[in-house]
């Protein structure tokens, strides 16, 4: 780790985000937190800047379930920073009922896979502004073994636990794929399982229990700033090593169509 680097962290208001976010800006980067309700967005950007020492930390305020608002955030993204060093997509929830947006798009999927893919496409641009770009990816060992491409928003039957681990699913298919088209590029993208901590998501769908949030957080931290991973691209890491996803997620086959299903959904394309 040489040179400082601007990070931008989803889902940072709390949980392992927030982790991440204390842990990088400790380390001296400049954080871009992203939250879902401004007010406690301001609190933990103040809180994180004063418990890091650093002041380079700042907010930004949009809700996953629509594509204008994570649209909006990354054109101000795009005025603000001339470039953007990494990425890490670690925004997440886990629904327990099935709730349809108004785009017609069921939550879970909405959040976890398709605000990940509309944000990173559309910051593409900015991550290859930086001489080493990363995008990293928090998914889960939760990873669905099957995909059902007819049942994507939960229209055959929706389970909480099915919708949550598809979502883990598509974010290891949406490496891989990335990483394949990023392949002649300087950016390289990773996937992690973050470990079973203790986080609100992690008690709304198993109940009480989990490891402590700093440990949460060390496999995001590592993708994004350790020299031990400079040239690594298209892997999935559990406790900052290189492990196996689930088989299904090296389909190529599986990889591409969801693509083109993410592309159809959202209009933005690579």
């Amino acid at each position: 780790m040489d040179h400082m680097k601007t990070i931008l962290i989803t889902g940072a208001t709390d949980g392992i985000g927030r982790q991440t976010a204390l842990d990088l800006a400790k380390l001296g980067h400049t954080i871009i937190l992203h939250g879902r309700n401004s007010e406690r967005g301001e609190k933990v950007r103040n809180e994180i800047a004063e418990q890091s020492g650093n002041s380079n930390i700042d907010y930004l305020n949009a809700d996953f379930t629509d594509f204008k608002e994570i649209s909006s955030m990354a054109e101000v993204i795009k005025a603000t920073y001339k470039h953007l060093d990494v990425l890490i997509n670690n925004a997440g929830v886990f629904e327990q009922e099935r709730v349809i947006l108004d785009n017609g798009l069921e939550r879970t999927f909405m959040v976890n896979h398709m605000a990940v893919f509309a944000l990173s496409l559309q910051l593409l641009p900015q991550i290859e502004q930086s001489s080493q770009g990363r995008l990293v990816n928090v998914s889960s060992m939760a990873q669905a073994g099957t995909m059902d491409f007819d049942n994507l928003n939960g229209e055959k039957h929706f389970d909480a636990y099915n919708a949550y681990a598809l979502s883990k699913l598509e974010n290891v298919l949406f490496t891989y794929k990335l990483h394949r088209l990023l392949k002649n590029t300087s950016i390289t993208t990773n996937c992690l399982h973050p470990g079973v901590i203790s986080t609100k998501l992690l008690h709304a769908g198993w109940g009480s229990g989990g490891d402590e949030l700093s440990k949460g957080a060390k496999t995001s931290v590592f993708l994004a700033v350790s020299n031990d991973v400079n040239k690594i691209s298209g892997r999935y890491f559990v406790h900052q090593k290189e492990r196996k996803s689930s088989a299904i997620s090296y389909d190529t086959t599986i990889q591409d169509r969801l693509w083109e299903i993410s592309e159809e959904i959202s209009g933005i394309k690579y």
